[in-house]
């Protein structure tokens, strides 16, 4: 398949061996019983290679798969409201983000309106705000709220670490306040 007249040879062993014909580069190939590969197409003259094709694929695609294992992949969860969701099911849906960002991944949160509620885009604004607000001791605001079409929506990203209260839930002793200067009468 490849159509140059005359190519830039590497040897199987790494050796460059030069520019020579196709079919001298054909023949060394077949001494060796392993295949020509082009490596270089773009060159003058193109750069081919003796190798095990098979072998070399093997590993390529070894090594795109050992890459893909150490990726970590940020998963998006989302939880949906309205602008007349109560405060109780708001509760739910914050804690399930909170888990999710426990864990981790980033949450979008939505806010649908329907019919004549788009006309109240405040209300929606004031629920992300708060729960924004709920969550601000573990995530911070990634993308802030923004009405798109029906939508109001918002990603939160895990971001500060929770804080540790102190053990047994007793206050941190703070430092005694300097006695105040007395004064004669």
């Amino acid at each position: 398949m490849i159509t140059a007249p005359e190519v830039r040879l590497i040897g199987a062993d790494g050796e460059n061996i030069g520019v020579v014909p196709i079919q001298k580069a054909l023949q060394l190939s077949r001494e060796a019983e392993k295949d020509l590969v082009e490596v270089a197409a773009g060159a003058e003259p193109p750069v081919c290679r003796i190798m095990d094709f098979g072998k070399f694929l093997f590993e390529r695609t070894k090594k795109e798969r050992e890459a893909r294992k150490s990726q970590t992949k940020i998963e998006v969860k989302e939880i949906r409201l309205r602008p007349k969701t109560n405060e109780h099911h708001r509760g739910f849906k914050t804690r399930d983000a909170r888990r999710w960002l426990m864990d981790g991944m980033k949450v979008r949160v939505t806010v649908r309106f329907r019919g004549r509620e788009i006309t109240y885009p405040e209300l929606a604004l004031e629920d992300l705000k708060e729960i924004a607000e709920e969550l601000s001791d573990i995530a911070v605001v990634e993308q802030a709220p923004a009405l798109e079409g029906k939508t109001m929506s918002m990603v939160l990203a895990a971001g500060k670490p929770a804080k540790k209260k102190a053990a047994d839930g007793e206050p941190k002793a703070e430092k005694p306040a300097p006695p105040a200067p007395e004064t004669a009468n």
